[in-house]
This record gives structure tokens, C-alpha cells and sequence, in this order.
């Protein structure tokens, strides 16, 4: 940690959805935490004004297209500018970054991951798909080098702040909610004709494009099991998912003597993002507070995993082990893109992952390269099936 008071950030995609309500937490809590880094995708335009405000060390737009149009908005400032995706691996590993929230979105993330934990790094995680993708070699690494890596998911937030203090008692098992998405209760014939449209309007968080369709295919969720799977050390057999709609209750904890611990609070991403860039601390905020008379029903059931059958795509990839998770993730990928296109419909989505994992040479005991090879093969192979 540095000397000064002052957590020193990094944000990989300060563009996206997480990254720009990181940055409001940032804006409000100025004598807790320094910008060292921001980095962007494509989105040049915001990007240069994030850094206009914030004074980074650095920025990096990986879209080398547009490095000249951030270098000259930026020009008179002391902040150095690079493109690349390359660039985004070494600037993570600057000395003065005590903390890297990773909020790119997919496997796309997963490299300048494993880069700032080679760096000893503290990740703030929001890209689940690291864990997904190369769960058991990103957990080794973390260990290798000393990295504490902290969840920004509000269900693995809310899991991590049920065992603060708890750490010495064993989990019999954890429950992550779900909301059921935009067609909770509808059936396959119902699904077989929505519009990408339908399917982006989410009942209760406001989330980006690819996430928002995650979670009305119940992909989400499956991928989250996977995450918490690493990140709390968990058997398949010790992850149970449950609907609720109202998404109030963001996930418990059952210990062995059958007590259950639970985190409760409105649906506000500012939240566990804030939890993840200030612990162990829990920073004072001005967000809404959850009022019981406003929620006077908090309900659950289970999911309907026939009609939604990516969430049991999920656990049969996490039973399978090895690299079967990195060809759920990037079959997902392709799929999701593909409908967002407008060129596959909704219920193709589980269709194509399944026959992916069927297909694709299934390897028990990966390295980096071998999960490389397995995302840009599943995806080739995918795209084929479109």
C-alpha cells in the first residue's frame, strides 16, 4: 500500500456500466482513493473526459484506431496515453497501483487479470469470466503471488460480506439469488419469439448489453456459480440458486450448524463496488436505503431449469472441470453477440453452447496457452454453427 492515506486505482474499462459507477464512487469519496489508470475499449470520447476530471497517470485505449485522437485531446496534460491491448497488461503492473477493479467486460479481461496479480496486485473483480474461463490457474496464481482478489458481483459481495468474521467456520453451502430476468414464468414457446428489444429491458438493474442478456437466459447466474466456485473454495454440490424477483436478498450463507447469514439492500451496484475498492472499511454514502414498508413481500422459488437450460450448462461445464468452463464462456460469447445481431434467436443460445461442449476437445488440466487455444478454437467452431 502506499504511504499515503489514499487507495492509488487502476479501472480497466472506466466506460463500461461498472467502470462509470466506480468512477461515481471515486467522485465522492476524493480523499479515499487516487486514479492512476483508465483504461477503454472503444469509447474514446468519454474516456478522454474521464480523464479531463480525474488526472490519471495514464490512460490506455485499446482501440489503436483512435490513440492519436486521445493523445492530442490530452496533449497539454501530464498524462501519458497508450493503445492497445498490450498496453493495458503492462500499465497494470505500475508500481504506485495499489488496486485494480477489473471491469472489462469477458474473456477480453482475463489477460490484464493474470497480469496485475503476477504484480501482486489487489483485484477488485468484476469480470467474471476471468474465473470462469481459467478459474484453477488464476486461484493458484493469486496464492503464488500474494494477490487478494475481492468480488464486485453484488452476489459474491454479498457472500464475501456474510463471512467477514467467519472465515474459521465452514460453509456447508451458499445460495445465490437470481431475479428470473425479463421472462421469469415464461415458457419455451413464449421465449421462441422475443426480441432482443424485450429481452435488454431487465425488471430490476440497470447493466450493460451482453450481461443484461446473460441474465434472461439464466447464463448469468451459471457463470456466477462457476466464480463462486474459485473464489470460495466450493464443491458444485455446495452452490444452490434460487429465484427472487424482488432482488433484495443478494445471496446467504448456510453454515454447518444450519444457520443462514444474508445481505440484504436495494438493487445498486455502487454498493459492492464501493465495498470492494474501501475494505476492510465500509466508507460512509448518500445512496437510497432499503425501506422494509416498501417490500412488504420478499419471495423465492426455484428455477425453471428446463426452460431455462444455460443455468445447468453451467454446472455440467463446472462438473466436467478442466477447460470445459472456458468453452462455456466463449460459446456464450458468440452466442449472445449473434442475437444482439439479430441473427439467431433466444432459444438458439443454449442450443449452440451445448453443442459446443459436445464438440470441443475437452482438456483436464490446462495452462494459459491451452485456455487461449480453446476460446479462439470454440469460437471459430461457434460462429460456424450461426
Amino acid at each position: 500500500m502506499n504511504s499515503s492515506s489514499k487507495k492509488h486505482i487502476a479501472i480497466l474499462g472506466s466506460t463500461g456500466s461498472i467502470g462509470t459507477q466506480a468512477l461515481d464512487v471515486v467522485r465522492a469519496n476524493p480523499d479515499s482513493f487516487s486514479v492512476e489508470v483508465l483504461t477503454a475499449g472503444k469509447n474514446a470520447e468519454l474516456l478522454i473526459l474521464q480523464a479531463l476530471e480525474f488526472l490519471p497517470d495514464a490512460v490506455v485505449i485499446e482501440d489503436e484506431k483512435q490513440l492519436k485522437k486521445v493523445k492530442d485531446a490530452l496533449s497539454d496534460k501530464s498524462i501519458k496515453v497508450y493503445g492497445g491491448g498490450k498496453a493495458i497488461e503492462q500499465v497494470v503492473q505500475m508500481e504506485k497501483i495499489d488496486l485494480v477493479l477489473t471491469a472489462i467486460v469477458g474473456y477480453a479481461g482475463l489477460a490484464s487479470t493474470i497480469s496485475a496479480i503476477k504484480a501482486g496486485k489487489t483485484i477488485a473483480l468484476a469480470n467474471k469470466e476471468t474465473l470462469v474461463v481459467a478459474g484453477e490457474l488464476v486461484t493458484a496464481l493469486a496464492k503464488e503471488h500474494g494477490a487478494s482478489i475481492y468480488p464486485v458481483d453484488s452476489e459474491h459481495s454479498a457472500i464475501f460480506q456474510c463471512l467477514a468474521g467467519e472465515f474459521h467456520n465452514p460453509i456447508e453451502k451458499i445460495i445465490l439469488t437470481a431475479s428470473g430476468g425479463p421472462f421469469r414464468g415464461k415458457d419455451a414457446a413464449f421465449l421462441g419469439g422475443v426480441t432482443k428489444a424485450q429481452a435488454l429491458k431487465h425488471p430490476n438493474w440497470e447493466m450493460g448489453a451482453k450481461i443484461t442478456i446473460d441474465s434472461a437466459t439464466l447464463m448469468n447466474k451459471g457463470l456466477e456459480v462457476i466464480e463462486a466456485k474459485w473464489l470460495f473454495h466450493l464443491t458444485p454440490g455446495q452452490i444452490e440458486v434460487v429465484v427472487h424477483p424482488q432482488s433484495i436478498v443478494h445471496s446467504l450463507v448456510q453454515f454447518r450448524d444450519g444457520s443462514l447469514k444474508a445481505q440484504l439492500g436495494l438493487p445498486d451496484m455502487k454498493v459492492p463496488i464501493q465495498y470492494a475498492l474501501a475494505y476492510p472499511l465500509r466508507l460512509p454514502n448518500t445512496f437510497r436505503r432499503f425501506d422494509f414498508s416498501e417490500y412488504p413481500d420478499l419471495t423465492f422459488e426455484k428455477p425453471d431449469r428446463k426452460t431455462f437450460r444455460c443455468l445447468d450448462l453451467a454446472f455440467l461445464a463446472l462438473e466436467k472441470g478442466g477447460n470445459a468452463s472456458c468453452i462455456l464462456n466463449a460459446a456464450n460469447e458468440v452466442a449472445v453477440d449473434a442475437f444482439l445481431k439479430d441473427r439467431i434467436g433466444f432459444l438458439k443460445i443454449p442450443e449452440l453452447i451445448e453443442r459446443c461442449l459436445e464438440k470441443m476437445v475437452q482438456l483436464n488440466k490446462p495452462g494459459y496457452e491451452d485456455y487461449v487455444n480453446t476460446d479462439r478454437e470454440t469460437r471459430k467452431f461457434a460462429s460456424g454453427l450461426i
